[in-house]
C-alpha cells in the first residue's frame, strides 16, 4: 500500500471515530439556539459538556497515536500516554489496569503501543477488562483483553502481525497496520496469543530505545 493512501486510511479513521462526539456539540448548539426550558437548557449543557471532553480525549489520543507529538526521534513520559489512554476509555465499559515501571518510551515504541491498546480494545464489544502491562530488558508491552464477547477480526489481526501486506486494510485495520509498521521500523515484533473466546494478549518485544 502506498504512503498516500495508508495516510488517507488514516485521516479517514480519525474523522470516523470524531464525528460522533463532534456531531452531538453541533445538534446540542442547535438546541440551545431554540430552546427556552431552563431544565431543558441545563441538560443539553451537561451533554454538551460530555461531547466536549469525549472529544478532547480522543484527539489527545489520536496525537499521540497517529500523529508526531514529541517531535522526531524523542522520548515521551509513560504518564502521557497512560492518561491518554484513561481518557479514551474513561466515558465507555473498559475497564482499565496499566503496570509499569518504564518512565519514558521512545516515540515509535509508544506509537506502537497506543495502536496496539487500540485494536485490542475494539475487539470489547461489550466492554471488559484491558491490562496493560510495560517492562524493560529488553522492552516488553503485553496488552491482555478480558471480556463476555471477544471479536479479534482476522484483518485486524493479520495486519497487526505483519501478515497483510495492506491491500486489504481498511479503516478498521489501519492503526493495526500502522502499529506493524512502526514495530518493524524499530526492529521489534508483535506476538498474538488467544487463551479462549473470551481473552486474548499482544505481547511486543523490541531492543531498549
Amino acid at each position: 500500500m502506498e504512503d498516500m493512501e495508508f495516510s488517507a486510511l488514516l485521516c479517514s479513521r480519525l474523522c470516523h471515530d470524531l464525528i460522533s462526539p463532534v456531531g452531538a456539540i453541533a445538534n446540542g448548539l442547535e438546541i440551545l439556539d431554540d430552546e427556552n426550558d431552563d431544565r431543558m437548557r441545563a441538560e443539553v449543557m451537561t451533554l454538551l459538556a460530555k461531547s466536549a471532553e469525549i472529544t478532547a480525549a480522543k484527539l489527545k489520543f489520536f496525537r499521540l497515536s497517529f500523529g508526531a507529538a514529541g517531535g522526531f526521534g524523542e522520548k515521551i513520559p509513560l504518564s502521557e500516554a497512560e492518561a491518554a489512554v484513561r481518557g479514551l476509555y474513561a466515558a465507555g465499559n473498559i475497564d482499565l489496569v496499566w503496570k509499569s515501571d518504564v518512565g519514558i518510551m521512545d516515540k515509535n515504541a509508544l506509537k506502537a503501543m497506543l495502536n496496539m491498546v487500540l485494536v485490542a480494545g475494539e475487539s470489547l464489544v461489550r466492554g471488559g477488562r484491558l491490562l496493560v502491562e510495560i517492562s524493560t530488558g529488553p522492552l516488553t508491552i503485553g496488552v491482555t483483553v478480558h471480556g463476555d464477547k471477544v471479536i479479534f477480526q482476522d484483518l485486524v489481526r493479520t495486519a497487526l502481525l505483519g501478515e497483510d501486506g495492506g491491500d486489504s486494510t481498511g479503516t478498521k485495520s489501519a492503526p493495526a497496520l500502522l502499529a506493524a509498521r512502526v514495530v518493524g521500523k524499530i526492529h521489534g515484533e508483535i506476538k498474538y496469543i488467544r487463551h479462549n473466546e473470551q481473552s486474548f494478549s499482544l505481547y511486543m518485544t523490541c531492543p531498549e530505545l
